[in-house]
Parts: structure tokens; C-alpha cells; sequence
């Protein structure tokens, strides 16, 4: 069971994404990133989903706490804005993926998957480099 942190400030959207998760993995909910910033002191995740745009500190800000924080977990992106030039630049970053808002619920979750089989295989990496 992996654990998955949903990071957006519109309670329907967190809410879907939680019932689309819920029973294969464990997941936390956070709706600001202020928020999130707690969940990532006591726990590591394997898929971060956040929205870029939330009052407060912004999904981008969070990107980099978890770059700084743990490196190894993919974050998707979640955005209304449908700016090639955009996504380029938060995938330099480190983000895993970016999702457009409307999304459909198959691509969120074929995006979870990939991620997911990603974190598998660093963590094996990480496991061989230390034998």
C-alpha cells in the first residue's frame, strides 16, 4: 500500500481524488500547502498530487520543499493552466507529470501508477547502491 499526499484547495477535487485512491492506498489531504508542509514532517510519501494555484504558498513552493525534503517522491502537477512553456519549466524542476484541469480520473490515475512503478524502481536502485 503506498501512501499518497492530495494537495488542493478545492474540497471536490481533493474529495475525488481521495475516493479515487482511498482503497488501494493510504492517502492524506491537505488544502492548502501551509498544510501539506506538516504532513511531509511526519510522514514520506511515495506520490505527491498537488494543484499549483492555492492561496498562500503555491504548488510550485511545494515542488521545491519536496526536492529539498524528499527527493525521491514524483509529484504531479495539477493545473488550470494549459501553458506548454508552463509544464516544461515545473518538469525541470522535478516534477514527475502535469495534469490539466478539467482531468478525467483514468489519466490521474494511469499517472499514479507510472509514478508509483518510478519510486518502486529508485527505491530498488537506492537498496543495490548500498550493497
Amino acid at each position: 500500500m503506498a501512501v499518497l499526499l492530495i494537495v488542493d484547495d478545492d474540497e471536490a477535487i481533493r474529495d475525488a481524488l481521495y475516493e479515487l485512491f482511498e482503497e488501494e492506498h493510504r492517502c492524506h489531504l491537505a488544502g492548502t500547502v501551509e498544510e501539506a508542509m506538516k504532513w511531509l514532517d511526519t510522514e514520506i510519501y511515495d506520490v505527491v498530487l498537488t494543484d499549483i494555484s492555492m492561496p498562500g504558498l503555491s504548488g510550485v513552493e511545494l515542488l521545491a520543499a519536496l526536492r529539498q525534503r524528499q527527493e525521491r517522491t514524483p509529484v504531479i502537477i495539477i493545473t488550470g493552466l494549459g501553458d506548454q512553456e508552463h509544464a516544461q519549466g515545473l518538469m525541470k524542476m522535478g516534477a514527475f507529470d502535469y495534469l490539466i484541469k478539467p482531468f478525467r480520473l483514468e489519466i490521474v490515475e494511469k499517472s499514479v501508477r507510472r509514478a508509483l512503478g518510478y519510486r518502486r524502481m529508485l527505491l530498488k536502485e537506492d537498496v543495490k547502491s548500498e550493497k
